[in-house]
This record gives C-alpha cells, sequence and structure tokens, in this order.
C-alpha cells in the first residue's frame, strides 16, 4: 500500500516482492542505504526517500513513547523503541540513553558509530555528557549487526568499565542492551550487572 501511493498507476506487487526477497522484511527495507534501494527496479531515488522517511517516522514514533516518561515503568515501549532504532543498521552504534532522577528519559544519544563488529565508546564522554545533561542513571545500548545479541568478553569488559567509571560520581547504570536482529540481550537480566 506504501508502494501504491509512492509509485503511482503501477503494479507495484512485484516491486514488493523484489524488495522483501532482497532485505528479507519491512524493518531491513526501509533501513538500508538509499543507493542499495534503488538497485531494485522499479525503485527511484525518490521512493527510497520515502521509505527512509517512513523509518524516520517509526523511530520518531518511539522515541515519543519513551522521551519524558519513567522507561522502567514503560520497559517493552523502550526496547521496541531501541529495535526500531537499531535493529537494522548496517554498522555497531553505541547509544546511551540519559536519564533524570525520575527515570525519565532526557536524551537518547548516539555516543559511537563504528564498523560491523566494533563502535568505540569512552567512559570518558559519557560521564561527561551525563554531568552537562544532570542525568541521574542511563542505560547503555548497542547493536550487533551480525544479528547476534550476545554479548562478548569485549562488550562486558568495556561495561563493567563503565558502570565502575559512573558509579564513582553518582550515575547509575540500569542496563546495557545489545539488540541483535531478533532478540535483546539485557545485562541486568543476564547477571552480567
Amino acid at each position: 500500500m506504501f508502494l501504491f501511493n509512492s509509485i503511482p498507476r503501477r503494479d507495484v506487487k512485484p516491486v514488493a516482492k523484489d524488495l522483501i526477497s532482497m532485505f528479507g522484511n519491512l524493518g531491513e527495507v526501509c533501513a538500508a542505504p538509499v543507493h542499495r534501494l534503488t538497485e531494485v527496479k522499479g525503485i527511484g531515488e525518490k521512493t527510497a526517500l520515502d521509505l527512509k522517511l517512513l523509518h524516520a517516522i517509526s523511530a520518531h514514533m518511539g522515541r515519543k513513547s519513551v522521551l519524558g516518561r519513567p522507561v522502567l515503568s514503560s520497559w517493552s515501549a523502550l526496547l521496541d523503541y531501541c529495535r526500531t532504532a537499531m535493529q537494522y543498521e548496517p554498522v555497531e552504534q553505541f547509544r546511551v540513553l540519559f536519564l533524570d532522577r525520575k527515570n525519565r528519559l532526557i536524551v537518547d544519544e548516539v555516543l559511537g558509530r563504528g564498523t560491523i563488529d566494533r563502535a568505540p565508546v569512552y567512559p570518558r564522554e559519557i560521564v561527561k555528557r551525563g554531568l552537562a545533561l544532570e542525568a541521574t542513571a542511563i542505560i547503555l545500548a548497542h547493536n550487533h549487526p551480525s544479528g547476534d545479541s550476545t554479548p562478548s568478553q569485549a562488550d562486558i569488559d568495556m561495561t563493567f568499565m563503565i558502570v565502575e567509571t559512573c558509579n564513582a560520581i553518582g550515575i547509575s547504570v540500569h542496563d546495557h542492551l545489545i539488540i541483535g536482529r531478533e532478540e535483546i540481550a539485557s545485562f541486568k537480566m543476564l547477571g552480567l550487572m
């Protein structure tokens, strides 16, 4: 239906099938880069940008569902938001969700972008930003473009270092989430924090 509005006067079923065949599902279609979308016959730059807009709208709606609300009481909305924002990213990104004293989301920021298996993040930068925002707690989140949400030893070591650094200045780390294609791993639920 979305393609029908974006590509007028044309049978869009074959185009939709080609998109799903190439990318796997609607989420991956919308998260794909414009240049990859235009590789599909029938998808021009305008339609590719329309699909990117659909992804941006979904992420914005998810952010609005958690912004200013106590995230610990709306955990499923937070997980949905993280999944929408990061699930199909082609490179690893490290986000920090900064919370106020009532555990309401102040801001969600990408503090590290990397390669397919690594995103540099520095505890000093997290603390610096947390202090500037007057945050009292944070939730760490990063994606694994491979799709596997299992924490690596590097993930565990980095989390420990961030927790130690934040605790020293009174910022609590509530959890570290790893966003995979199908699952989200929670360090707290896994007993890693």
